[in-house]
């Protein structure tokens, strides 16, 4: 059987089929290799994201995932007070959150990489800008999160990755090592562009080929075409044959 990779978290991560998007990037680059599955949870927060874990990730499975990336923080870092408040999940919990994934997934499957994955860089005016584009002058007056909250997550979400020894993607670095990365890399001031979903996509592969999951070294679970002969496609088949 083709081994799973699931994709695991808030909104960005459901979005990441839709065109241009990181988890499509990475189904395509595993086509025949691993199935790509996304489990992605617009609006959700690590803390009502405990609430499935046993649900997607059952313990004493038969067939755990060969691969988690846990790409949660955005909606944790909205603002107490602000008009998304409701989403907010104070630093602490929120790293223990993140920590207990973790060990539910190792209890599922010890060999299982899990890799972190920080919450994107929050370009604050550009979460005005999108407020005022959906209710004019009722927009709220100040944004609902900051760039510098967001860091303070990200930091905790590398911290954790480091003392669990897993390894961990800085998105909220990285995205900002380049200039104009606001509207380069982000469509809302949070949600990601095709640009920022390429970033996502080659940090992920990255760490799957430091890894042992590295696409260019697994075999296709069949025949590849080349090796059928057409006179005798039986033998391209034999040991799938053996093993019914």
């Amino acid at each position: 059987m083709r081994p799973e990779i699931v994709l695991f978290g808030d909104s960005i991560t459901e979005q990441s089929f839709r065109y241009g998007g990181w988890g499509a990037a990475i189904a395509d680059t595993y086509s025949r290799k691993a199935d790509v599955l996304v489990r992605g949870y617009g609006g959700y927060n690590t803390r009502w994201a405990l609430f499935l874990l046993h649900h997607l990730f059952p313990i004493g499975s038969g067939t755990p995932p060969a691969a988690v990336t846990i790409f949660f923080g955005a909606n944790d870092a909205a603002l107490s007070g602000r008009t998304s408040e409701r989403q907010h999940v104070p630093v602490e919990e929120y790293k223990e959150n993140l920590r207990r994934m973790v060990q539910h997934l190792k209890d599922c499957s010890p060999s299982v990489l899990v890799v972190l994955i920080t919450p994107p860089p929050v370009d604050e005016e550009g979460r005005k800008e999108y407020a005022r584009s959906l209710y004019g002058d009722k927009a709220m007056k100040l944004p609902e999160r900051t760039n510098e909250v967001a860091g303070v997550y990200a930091t905790q979400c590398v911290d954790l990755a480091r003392e669990l020894d897993i390894p961990s993607i800085n998105l909220w670095s990285k995205m900002q090592e380049t200039e104009g990365w606001q509207k380069t890399f982000l469509g809302d001031g949070l949600h990601l562009t095709p640009e920022g979903n390429a970033i996502v996509y080659r940090e992920v592969i990255k760490v799957f080929d430091e890894a042992w999951l590295s696409a260019a070294k697994m075999p296709y679970d069949f025949p590849h075409h080349s090796e059928i002969d057409a006179k005798n496609p039986e033998k391209a088949f034999e040991q799938l044959c053996l093993g019914m």
